[in-house]
């Protein structure tokens, strides 16, 4: 037989096994689910909600091939809202109220998607931005991910060959961020094409700082649109270019028909720009601040072009994917959500026209306020100054018309229903947890400077203390910042810090200590943080991103349980420039 006839007998062979196995896994008992979050992109800014100048063909055709949500609603920040997706909960009841301080950790005791999904044999991937915890078991890995790459904190630094994790290890990546974490997708979908997976893919643009390839920005600049404006056009657009890339790697796999693919944002736009009309932005309480979309596709199961009108929520994700894949969860697991199944189905029995949507906007539990309520009609809205607004939402959508004085009584239930509700997702408190420290599966904890509590003339560099910030401010003994801690495993841990001071405030004694023990260190040389070249189309608001250096701080003996580490310069004369960005503990195996 001669060669070329073999050879094609063999390659008729190999094509045939791949079919087959493609086949095998479209017909594997559960499908695949692609979750795509992307952060701070509004309700407008997609073409196919009316958008004149913004170009998203891709998301365009995908709300055509999907099942759309025209009254979806999520949190007005980012963190609330991911606790909320991930767990079918509202987001006070996991312990989340805010966005920094500790305030965006997500209880461990959640049970998330991501761990139901692994007890039903799927594999599990978080690729993006987590915002619900950096330490294990709070972060991706101790939430029921096999696999992360991405970061943990509210927002990155650099979008332009930057440093990420890949599970509890730094590595170096070399091009645009959203394509960086579309490529990681793409290999994790490829390596687990033949059987079940779960990516949640959380792009974390368009949040800022607002940078984005120059083909990007020059579109949109040449449109005649501002420098932030044009940027954020240009990430949304890039996010649009990135899910095709992702989607045709679906087509090319032949996995298309048996993966549900879900988009979604994660509150309303950063900035006031084109939002369909609606009243509020990013942190509002209001329809702009809360709506935005959702599609779900999956194809031959699920209708094309579906446009469901009755209101959802982040919380009804959890219920709903369940249902669609076919697998349960824990009986003991209260769930604030519910299954969106019966509106795609046309099973009114299934579902309450009376239904509420409770927003709550606060991170102390003495303070209900900001919130609202919405009906299929109506939106209730207690704002910061606790006056109470209602708005007829059917023939008022932009919500021009308070006719709360009108309608009292009704007025007067959505109260007593907030509040209700409100007391029942706080009854475990929201006070933010202290750093847990010392678990077998991660020996090594990073304290990161916004997470401290400050005394004395300590401050953060960037003033609110937002993620990736830095304390500043030494001036005496008396200043010291510390953080509270939850020390699993007792013994002797390796402390060091990353920071940088100038040679004219060394040499510089750092004394360490906790309830049981200190350690003395002296710095007695200079180190420089220096800043890392950001290509912002605008003037950020973030603190900027530096290299910084760890330096050997000694050993502390930690015991078990909850206590404090603190950090203070016990010989300090006048002001001195040490800036800490974070301490690093290391337990010591023997």
């Amino acid at each position: 037989m001669q060669l070329s006839v073999i050879k094609l007998i063999v390659i008729s062979f190999a094509l045939s096994c791949f079919s087959a196995c493609r086949q095998d896994n479209n017909n594997q008992t559960h499908p695949n689910v692609i979750l795509i979050l992307t952060d701070d992109q509004g309700w407008g800014d997609l073409g196919i909600h009316g958008n004149q100048i913004l170009s998203t063909p891709v998301l365009d055709r995908l709300a055509g091939e999907s099942v759309r949500f025209d009254r979806f609603y999520v949190c007005p920040l980012c963190a609330p809202t991911r606790a909320s997706l991930l767990t079918g909960r509202y987001h006070l009841r996991t312990g989340t109220s805010s966005v920094t301080h500790r305030k965006e950790v997500m209880r461990s005791e959640e049970y998330t998607l991501a761990e139901s999904f692994r007890d039903h044999g799927y594999t599990t991937a978080c690729i993006g931005k987590w915002h619900n915890g950096e330490q294990y078991p709070n972060d991706p890995l101790g939430q029921g991910f096999d696999e992360f790459f991405g970061f943990k904190a509210g927002h990155w630094n650099n979008y332009f060959k930057t440093q990420l994790v890949h599970n509890n290890e730094y590595v170096e990546t070399d091009g645009y961020i959203t394509d960086i974490l579309t490529d990681h997708a793409i290999q994790f979908i490829e390596s687990n094409v033949d059987h079940p997976f779960f990516c949640y893919l959380a792009y974390n643009a368009p949040h800022g700082p607002f940078q984005v390839p120059d083909k990007y920005f020059d579109k949109y600049k040449s449109l005649g649109l501002d420098n932030r404006d044009a940027a954020i056009y240009g990430m949304c657009e890039n996010i649009d270019d990135n899910i095709g890339r992702l989607l045709s790697t679906l087509d090319s796999l032949q996995i298309t028909d048996n993966t549900i693919v879900l988009f979604l944002t994660d509150n309303g736009p950063n900035g006031t720009r084109y939002n369909g009309g609606m009243k509020g932005i990013k942190g509002d309480v209001h329809e702009g601040g809360t709506r935005v979309p959702l599609f779900i596709r999956y194809p031959g199961k699920l209708p094309s072009g579906e446009i469901i009108p009755q209101i959802s929520a982040h919380i009804d994700l959890f219920p709903t994917l369940h249902e669609l894949c076919g697998i349960s969860w824990p009986d003991t697991l209260r769930l604030d959500g519910i299954s969106l199944m019966p509106f795609i189905n046309k099973d009114s029995a299934r579902f309450s026209s009376e239904r509420m949507i409770f927003t709550h906007h606060t991170n102390n539990i003495s303070q209900k306020f900001p919130g609202s309520v919405r009906t299929q009609q109506y939106r209730m809205v207690i704002d910061s100054n606790q006056d109470t607004l209602l708005y007829d939402m059917v023939t008022d959508p932009g919500q021009t018309t308070d006719i709360a004085h009108d309608h009292a009584g009704l007025t007067e239930e959505l109260i007593k229903a907030y509040e209700g509700s409100f007391n029942d997702v706080v009854q475990l408190g929201i006070e933010p947890p202290p750093v847990p420290v010392g678990y077998e599966q991660c020996p090594l904890t990073r304290l990161l400077a916004p997470e401290a509590k400050l005394s004395g003339n300590l401050h953060f560099k960037g003033v609110a203390g937002w993620a990736n910030d830095w304390i500043i401010g030494f001036a005496s003994s008396e200043d010291s910042c510390y953080w509270e801690m939850d020390v699993i495993i007792p013994g002797d841990y390796r402390i060091s810090a990353e920071l940088a001071i100038s040679e004219h405030n060394i040499p510089q004694k750092i004394l360490i200590s906790n309830n049981f023990s200190s350690v003395i260190n002296e710095i007695n040389k200079e180190y420089l943080a220096p800043v890392i070249k950001s290509p912002d189309r605008v003037e950020r608001i973030e603190v900027f991103e530096r290299i910084w250096q760890k330096v050997d701080m000694g050993f502390l003996k930690l015991q078990e349980g909850k206590q404090l580490i603190s950090i203070r310069l016990p010989e300090i004369r006048g002001a001195c420039d040490l800036e800490l960005k974070a301490i690093y503990l290391e337990m010591i195996r023997e």
